[in-house]
């Protein structure tokens, strides 16, 4: 196949790029109506009993508050004085009066004394924005803009789920604008050339353009995450580095060494080209894990990431040989005054680093391995949440809004335990069902239509009460006394799951922290899973690539080892607030979604530089030389590659950090930090320190294993030949 699309790009490189020139044209026509396509959201796992409530309460009454207006007195004044109860009451006569909205109560409601604070000079207005989560994101911006502000003698500010997603997504294309430009500086200066360095760009424009149209497809006909877009841009631009330079730095080896360009392109479709294809495999196969979870938050990624790494490998095996055919040695046009020294095949220091850990391998690698095991030491306390408003920054007036209500109000009525049955009760029944919820340890209220409870002892309904009674349904709502979120929030939702539900139907229990119950059970339910893919796809790519089973087995340690140092270090920094003041974030649970993504895509793209590496390792094994010499020579062969295609990867996914959103801070700090720690520490010590250690060993098989190797593992020629065996030269460890 290699070979055809060699042949193929050397008869006809201007017909392929005309062909490529269309295609991408076409995606970008497509691509750029993805955008409208994209949902915020997506966190929940649809089919949780959270999620069912949800539903349900949409169903039949009115939904669940997603849309909560602050409004304050001015000037110090009460809410009970003229001026503010008649401003207040046109807010909400307004607020009813909008369509797509529902279930709007208020402290100037009959009954609506507990939606006041303590000093008695604000209060909440709360109501329900129907439609899908686009629709609610856009009607909630819509009515923020018009209901907040001074109004009179009040103040009007707009919080509550809807708004918070409104301003989390408001902040997705800002977070990679700094990315691009500073890349291609950093191309140019790794490349030493202008021409050269414009084709990892070409790269990642294919997969970003590519990647576009297919979310659009997709955002079509199912849940897509707005997020994605995200993903798509740092990652295209990421693979394109990867594979540009792994292309171009082979190219331009060949031609040095004498090669005339026919023959300089047919050995780098062959030997990078099946580097490419192997390492989109590896990276491709970690994605597919979070096809698994069914949040389609997570799902989303894998749609993007998927999309992404094939497009660019496609791009990188088709399109590049076409431009390096007609460029021939004009990949060098553009020079900079230091092309001579980037331009040369290896690079000293990396073999002089390999050649140090190999000859002292339990003495250098033992350091490094106490260091990242320090740094993987936070995840002993790791714990878990879903993002609210506290992943805004502090000056957001969603969070603002949120803050207000947990400092100045008696009960959150926002966070309250939403309990929905699933068919009539009678009066008796509902009463008793109350009354047993309302000893609950951590429930102050229970409000039903039955009545309202407190400690077991029932007072009548309220007005509000028949609002909350259906012949074919009851709904119930249980404030609580505990922080939401937390731990104590988690088993009291349990508690109240454990509450016999009432006339043999089946009660549903929803709320923010219900739902973080169940997305935490929907993701570790299905962890064991998606690792034990990760796992087993990563060990058979990587025999097919090798021929041995220890290779997979250390590339699946060192890298799992580098892995969570990264994700240690940000339990370290975002849950424990450590450099909190510098990147300006609130010290959270780790977002659960977010830390299952960090892994599938940092383990990808770890792998993605393992077979970088391992390929010319094995490459020069195979001719014949012993296994020091072969990773010595390997690593001065790769080691710049891997560190520029590293750093330049890095600076991507460092972008993020520059986002006002804490979540995406911690994916980006994550995996650029994981990606150079793998890059340097793993690659450029740990890997030589294994290699020698494992000495004759590091290419064993059993020998079922090496005839089917022999049979279905792809090399560079068309029929693969076996290993050689280990010279016997070759030490036998230390």
């Amino acid at each position: 196949m290699l070979s055809w699309i060699a042949d193929l790009v050397l008869r006809r490189p201007r017909a392929v790029l005309l062909t490529a020139l269309v295609s991408v044209l076409a995606m970008a026509a497509v691509g750029v109506g993805a955008f409208g396509k994209l949902q915020s959201g997506g966190f929940e796992d649809p089919d949780a009993p959270s999620s069912r409530a949800a539903t349900l309460i949409d169903e039949k009454f009115g939904g669940e508050t997603n849309l909560v207006l602050l409004v304050r007195a001015d000037d110090g004044g009460r809410l009970d004085s003229p001026a503010a109860e008649r401003a207040g009451q046109e807010v909400v006569a307004g607020l009813k009066d909008e369509p797509g909205v529902s279930g709007v109560v208020s402290y100037w409601d009959a009954g609506g004394s507990a939606l006041t604070s303590r000093d008695g000079d604000q209060a909440l207005v709360l109501a329900h924005i129907e439609g899908d989560s686009t629709e609610r994101l856009d009607r909630a911006e819509e009515l923020s803009e018009k209901w907040s502000g001074d109004r009179g003698a009040v103040t009007v500010r707009a919080g509550g789920q809807a708004a918070v997603a409104g301003d989390i997504t408001s902040q997705i294309s800002k977070d990679l604008a700094i990315a691009v430009p500073i890349t291609l500086i950093l191309l140019v200066i790794a490349f030493g050339s202008v021409v050269a360095a414009l084709l990892p760009l070409a790269i990642g424009l294919i997969a970003i353009m590519g990647t576009f149209a297919e979310l659009y497809v997709l955002g079509s006909i199912t849940d897509v995450s707005v997020f994605s877009i995200n993903l798509t841009t740092a990652l295209g631009l990421g693979l394109g580095i990867d594979y540009g330079l792994l292309l171009v730095s082979r190219f331009r080896e060949r031609l040095t060494e004498g090669d005339e360009v026919p023959d300089a392109l047919r050995t780098t479709v062959a030997t990078a080209g099946r580097t490419i294809a192997f390492s989109a495999a590896t990276v491709v196969a970690a994605l597919a894990a979070l096809l698994l979870f069914p949040p389609f938050f997570l799902r989303s990624f894998a749609y993007a990431g998927i999309g992404v790494v094939a497009i660019a490998a496609i791009g990188a095996l088709v399109v590049v040989p076409a431009l390096l055919a007609v460029l021939g040695h004009r990949v060098n046009s553009g020079r900079m005054p230091w092309a001579d020294a980037v331009r040369r095949p290896d690079a000293p220091v990396w073999g002089r680093l390999a050649s140090v850990v190999m000859r002292r391998p339990a003495l250098t690698a033992l350091p490094v391995l106490a260091v990242l095991l320090l740094a993987a030491s936070p995840l002993l306390g790791v714990s878990f949440g879903n993002p609210d408003e506290r992943v805004l920054p502090e000056d957001a007036p969603s969070r603002q809004v949120a803050t207000a209500i947990d400092e100045d109000f008696g009960d959150d009525n926002t966070s309250a335990v939403q309990i929905v049955t699933t068919g009539p009760v009678d009066t008796a029944d509902l009463d008793a069902y109350a009354t047993a919820l309302s000893r609950v340890d951590g429930v102050a209220r229970v409000q039903a239509s039955s009545g309202t409870y407190q400690d077991g002892e029932a007072a009548p309904p309220g007005p509000l009460g028949a609002a909350l009674g259906r012949d074919d349904a009851q709904r119930l709502t249980a404030t609580t006394e505990v922080e939401s979120g937390s731990g104590e929030a988690e088993d009291l939702v349990r508690d109240i799951r454990a509450v016999q539900a009432p006339g043999g139907v089946e009660a549903l229990v929803g709320g923010p922290d219900a739902y973080l119950v169940d997305t935490k059970a929907a993701i570790g339910d299905r962890l064991p899973a998606a690792i034990t893919w990760v796992a087993l796809t990563t060990f058979a790519l990587l025999f097919l690539f090798t021929g041995s089973v220890v290779q997979p087995l250390r590339a699946l340690v060192l890298n799992t080892i580098s892995l969570a140092a990264a994700i240690g270090a940000m339990v370290w920094i975002f849950q424990e607030g450590n450099l909190s003041s510098v990147l300006g974030f609130t010290p959270m649970p780790m977002n659960t979604s977010m830390t299952v993504l960090l892994f599938c895509i940092v383990f990808g793209l770890s792998m993605d530089y393992e077979v970088f590496v391992t390929s010319r390792i094995k490459e020069l094994h195979d001719a014949g030389e012993d296994t020091s010499t072969a990773v010595t020579r390997g690593l001065s062969r790769t080691g710049r590659i891997v560190t520029m295609a590293a750093g330049l990867l890095a600076v991507s996914l460092f972008a993020f950090t520059t986002s006002e959103i804490s979540f995406m801070q911690m994916f980006g700090l994550g995996s650029g930090l994981a990606i150079l720690i793998d890059a340097v520490a793993v690659r450029g010590i740990l890997v030589p320190a294994a290699m020698r250690l494992l000495g004759r060993g590091a290419w064993y098989a059993p020998k079922a294993l090496r005839r089917l190797h022999g049979r279905v593992g792809l090399s560079e020629d068309a029929a693969p030949p076996k290993a050689p065996a280990e010279p016997t030269r070759e030490p036998a460890g230390v």
